[in-house]
């Protein structure tokens, strides 16, 4: 029998005239990993805060069992700023004791990419307070993961997390053997680590089996026999709910909850997109150019990006961006945006961007725009626009979307000054939607949107009829609003990927692997012996495989112009789609065989 960690007995916390909790009580045993959701301001740090007893409840009793190992992740670490990486992780562990512990490699290589921390100027001897908030927050992430633990307790530890670092830390989680409680809106995160969820919603707590798919389920059939009057919310639930049964194969090869009840509350609900009828009407917002990247190289500094670039972004294309950090994702957006802000004027280093003439763009940077802090949320909303069209004869006033985007009528007249890191995000976004644009970027639009925001912002995104590039680590955000996925993996090269991001991790694992291997001192590798035959076979198949490399390539550039001319003839693109992803795949083989033969040439 699991034993008890800790016990949460009819507790109360009250902020000024608000409950966030009334008479909550829950437990936490052995082998737990819980998930707690809920809209922001609802209470779920305070929860975990008073799982630990970081806080103090109103009313009611914590208890934790004697001796509990407790490792805590709070959204401010308590790391000493004069302190190095050395001193707050690993302590007083001599080298070859830190190095030798097969643990300690894995959270440092999984968080940080490798023993010697790259990315850090001076590796573990780094001092911390020159240091940036993501930063610090891995480093107090690595702190606690290299302990030993009976719970551990982390609120939103994806955050500044790149796709890679979030799938390792999944990993990682499945694998330990302490329990888990866990603040976070990654989706994909939570399907992967937990077992139970905790939505904590106007003062209580609802519990439900299994992870964040199973736990979607549950909360529309709840929602349906109660019969509540937020249909339009119960709506939401499930269509996310019929794009977790269509969607990803990850997904649906695996429900844990009941297929026939799911498949039986989704049958009358449509999918979430209609891509044909988007695209169409893309096609006659866009024309037939939207942006064109001819030869075009990125740098950053004297630091080249990427070289060489040809690809087009069309009318209706949904794209996903991934890559790891620092290859220039970023970089890449604001190349095309300056271009178009500039009408061309503006080119990076090398090569043209071409940008449509009817193209009108909205640009979500990571970095939230200053607003007067006097003026009212509905006032900034409305000094854009008072009405907006969504397309598809959607129409809503500054109000509404502000309702859509979790401002209620009260929170619509509060200053901008005193709303929360994610308020503001919120209201970025909202504001960029506000003006109608045709072409959007979005650079981390998750950061600090709580999931019934993200499904929100997902259901105005699918009746959305423009171009889109999103730059995410939320793995479910771009599987659920993009349609392909392009990778950035740090040889300045932009690549399509026809499985998405887990061909991403796949391609990333092979790099990693390739590269230890050629690490390994030649002395440890076996030296296979091969003749002089051998090498000119090699040499000559390499040129051949090079050759037929530049053929593709061309013949990609080829499909993608057509796509473009042909943008309204549905069935013609689908054929054009289908041969490019064929070309994609036959890329990918050549390009393994030729890392094969380059060693041996």
């Amino acid at each position: 029998m699991a034993v008890n960690l800790v016990n949460v007995e009819n507790v109360s916390k009250v902020y000024g005239t608000r409950a966030l909790l009334d008479g909550v009580s829950l437990g936490v045993s052995e082998g737990d990993r819980i998930g707690v959701v809920g809209r922001n301001g609802d209470g779920k740090t305070t929860l975990i805060r008073m799982l630990a007893k970081l806080e103090e409840a109103d009313t009611g009793r914590v208890t934790h069992s004697g001796g509990l190992r407790l490792g805590v992740l709070t959204q401010h670490d308590s790391l000493d700023p004069t302190a190095t990486v050395r001193h707050e992780v690993i302590r007083d562990m001599a080298d070859h004791e830190w190095a030798g512990n097969a643990k300690i490699r894995d959270v440092l290589t999984g968080l940080f990419g490798g023993l010697d921390l790259p990315g850090f100027p001076q590796g573990l001897d780094t001092v911390i307070a020159p240091l940036s908030g993501g930063e610090r927050r891995r480093i107090a992430l690595a702190k606690l993961l290299i302990e030993e633990q009976d719970l551990v307790v982390l609120d939103e530890p994806t955050n500044h997390l790149d796709v890679e670092g979030i799938a390792w830390l999944a990993k990682h989680l499945r694998e330990r053997r302490s329990a888990l409680v866990c603040v976070t809106h990654d989706r994909w995160f939570l399907d992967q680590v937990c077992t139970r969820m905790w939505d904590v919603q106007k003062g209580d707590v609802y519990e439900y089996e299994g992870g964040y798919s199973d736990y979607v389920f549950a909360r529309a059939e709840r929602e349906r026999i109660a019969a509540t009057e937020e249909a339009k919310r119960q709506n939401l639930v499930r269509k996310e709910l019929a794009w977790l049964r269509r969607g990803a194969p990850a997904r649906t090869s695996k429900p844990r909850f009941r297929v026939e009840a799911a498949n039986e509350l989704i049958k009358d609900v449509p999918p979430p997109r209609d891509s044909s009828e988007l695209m169409k009407f893309a096609s006659s917002r866009l024309g037939k150019t939207v942006f064109d990247l001819e030869d075009v190289t990125v740098q950053a500094g004297p630091k080249v990006l990427l070289k060489h670039v040809t690809w087009q972004l069309g009318p209706g294309d949904r794209i996903g961006l991934v890559g790891v950090n620092g290859a220039g994702k970023t970089s890449l957006l604001r190349a095309m945006a300056d271009a178009a802000r500039s009408e061309g004027e503006t080119q990076p280093a090398g090569g043209r961007v071409t940008v449509g003439r009817t193209v009108k763009l909205a640009y979500l940077s990571q970095e939230v725009a200053e607003l007067n802090p006097n003026t009212r949320v509905l006032e900034a909303v409305q000094q854009v626009r008072e009405r907006v069209d969504l397309g598809k004869g959607r129409e809503m006033t500054a109000g509404q979307l502000c309702e859509t985007f979790g401002f209620n009528k009260e929170k619509q007249w509060t200053p901008v000054g005193d709303l929360s890191g994610g308020e503001r995000r919120r209201l970025q976004l909202l504001r960029l939607l506000m003006d109608e644009p045709n072409v959007l970027f979005l650079d981390e639009p998750t950061n600090d949107l709580d999931i019934e925001t993200l499904t929100q912002l997902e259901d105005l995104l699918d009746g959305w009829p423009g171009s889109m590039i999103v730059i995410s680590h939320d793995r479910f955000f771009i599987e659920r609003t993009t349609d392909r996925v392009f990778a950035l993996l740090g040889d300045a090269t932009l690549r399509m990927l026809p499985r998405g991001i887990d061909e991403y991790l796949e391609r990333r694992r092979r790099m990693e692997e390739a590269v230890a291997a050629a690490a390994t001192p030649a002395a440890e590798k076996p030296a296979p012996e091969r003749s002089a035959a051998d090498q000119r076979a090699a040499k000559k198949e390499l040129q051949k495989i090079e050759r037929q490399l530049d053929k593709v390539s061309e013949r990609e550039t080829k499909l993608h112009a057509q796509i473009a001319e042909n943008a309204t003839d549905f069935a013609k693109v689908a054929e054009l789609d289908a041969e490019l992803r064929e070309l994609g795949g036959q890329r990918e083989e050549l390009e393994l065989r030729w890392l094969e033969l380059a060693d041996d040439a």
